[in-house]
């Protein structure tokens, strides 16, 4: 085989075009976003992922006022705990 020839550029050319292809299957079997026309990204539209997403965001802001509630309930919990017991007692004779 002789390397000068005009056969072995196209080979070249040819296996970097096939390694191209191959490596743009794996990506997008993967869910990898892919290379556009001019270079930009583009992203695989899956609208199961998206509500997907979107349950799970809801559940965070959910979880996130739970949290919040419980240190508030937390800190009275705190604040009773280490109060004189005195002053306690007179709070809930107070009440009575």
């Amino acid at each position: 085989m002789s390397f000068g020839g005009p056969f072995f550029v196209l080979a070249i050319i040819a296996m970097s075009m096939g390694a191209w292809i191959i490596t743009t299957a794996i990506r997008a079997k993967h869910g990898y976003p892919l290379e556009g026309e001019w270079g930009g990204t583009v992203n695989k539209h899956n609208p199961e992922l998206e509500r997907q997403n979107q349950l799970l965001t809801q559940e965070n802001d959910l979880l996130r006022g739970k949290i919040g509630r419980l240190e508030e309930r937390l800190s009275v919990l705190e604040r009773i705990a280490t109060d004189a017991p005195a002053r306690l007692t007179a709070e809930i004779e107070n009440l009575r």
